[in-house]
């Protein structure tokens, strides 16, 4: 972006320093010529051109503007790496593009090291989703190493990367572990039901231990008890009440281990 500004810049002076050599430097054609005609030639569009067009590329290369147009992040952030950013505060800029709010994003970002750093990032958010972005919603960010002050929210669309990224968080907080991921990812999907719940009283990075009591439903339709210990942050414990059906996966070979899945945001 500060390329795009730079060259604008520089052609901008460039357009307007001719206009003023030419018009310093004119020789009238005749004697009957009025004076000042050097001012009032087609010279005179270069800079008004000017003038009008830098003002539209500061504005479009903005800060998160420029990718809520194209929908994809800066060229700069676009091979970045992905980490975790959990959102601290959101603010509104008071800059719209098509009514679309413009807003100051203050994250605590985990990076593929693992290591916590402060950023922030200004991104276009849609009024329909201006309310779901509150503080301690995780979103995968990309960030250059290095420079930590200014990240981007991932436009990649890779799912992968960003599932990546917060199994790894996970298994370095010891909220889940490689085996239970294994099982997520070649396990069976289905469902289980919820019978009993209880707090085991152990906490890990904010998140609380629970004991799940579950009947999981196997492909042939019958089912079998089995129960789990799940880490869940605060905001998830409401989701896995007595009663409530969850997604889970197991081994046929092991139906003893059960895994379940819930949202990241919850």
């Amino acid at each position: 972006m500060k390329k795009i500004r730079s060259t604008a810049l520089a052609l901008g002076a460039a357009a307007i320093g001719y206009y003023v050599y030419h018009a310093v430097t004119y020789v009238p054609t005749s004697e009957w010529e009025p004076a000042g005609m050097g001012w009032l030639g087609v010279e005179m569009a270069l800079p008004i051109i000017a003038l009008t067009l830098i003002p539209i590329v500061f504005a479009f290369t903005g800060e998160g503007i420029l990718s809520a147009l194209t929908g994809r992040n800066s060229a700069e952030f676009r091979d970045g790496l992905t980490g975790l950013g959990t959102v601290r505060s959101v603010r509104q800029t008071g800059v719209t593009v098509n009514d679309q709010p413009q807003v100051h994003v203050e994250f605590s970002v985990e990076g593929s090291d693992g290591k916590i750093f402060h950023s922030s990032a200004k991104m276009i958010v849609p009024l329909t989703e201006l309310a779901l972005l509150r503080a301690g919603v995780v979103l995968p960010v990309r960030y250059l190493p290095g420079r930590t002050d200014k990240v981007e929210v991932d436009l990649s669309g890779d799912a992968a990367a960003a599932q990546h990224a917060m199994n790894e968080s996970l298994i370095r907080k010891g909220i889940t572990t490689r085996h239970k991921l294994d099982i997520a990812e070649r396990g069976i999907a289905t469902q289980a039901v919820v019978q009993s719940l209880s707090v085991t009283g152990n906490i890990r990075d904010g998140h609380s231990e629970v004991e799940l009591g579950l009947v999981v439903t196997r492909p042939d339709g019958s089912s079998f008890a089995t129960r789990v210990t799940k880490f869940l942050a605060p905001a998830s414990v409401g989701r896995v009440q007595v009663g409530r059906v969850l997604r889970a996966h197991y081994l046929p070979e092991n139906e003893s281990e059960v895994v379940i899945a819930l949202p990241v945001n919850a």
